[in-house]
């Protein structure tokens, strides 16, 4: 025990900027969350394939870049989420936010399947409607 309160004194000032961050992805999460939800095409789910994203038509060079950041920002979530289980923070959030920002195989599916849940897509309807857009389509 009183390694522990040691190791507590000792790193005080990670604690607290540890806290200060879980803090601030937890707003970011909360406020950006209804606008990224109104933002998702109302038949996004219904077909096998998504949809082509805005960023097919760039230059290949942008294209990766994009995809590289996106992916790095996915995987820095995902680490952060993995703290924030053991530090104040919406951890659980915070690594599905990262697992579904990142490209990776199978995917699609695993959205489709999420969100087939009754629970969610009612709540993903409700956050819909309050931005005036249409339910989504199963």
């Amino acid at each position: 025990m009183n390694e522990l309160f040691a190791w507590i004194t000792d790193n005080e000032q990670l604690l607290v900027w540890s806290g200060i961050i879980s803090l601030i992805v937890f707003i970011a999460s909360l406020l950006s969350l209804p606008w990224l939800v109104a933002q998702i095409p109302e038949d996004y789910f219904l077909p096998d394939k998504r949809h082509p994203t805005k960023w097919k038509d760039r230059h290949p060079l942008v294209r990766l870049l994009a995809l590289m950041g996106k992916n790095l920002v996915g995987f820095g979530l995902i680490l952060a989420g993995i703290l924030m289980l053991f530090l104040p923070g919406q951890g659980i959030l915070t690594l599905v936010m990262g697992a579904l920002l990142m490209d990776y195989p199978g995917k699609f599916q695993l959205e489709r399947k999420i969100v087939k849940t009754p629970a969610i897509l009612k709540g993903l309807n409700w956050l819909r409607a309050k931005a005036n857009k249409p339910p989504l389509v199963i």
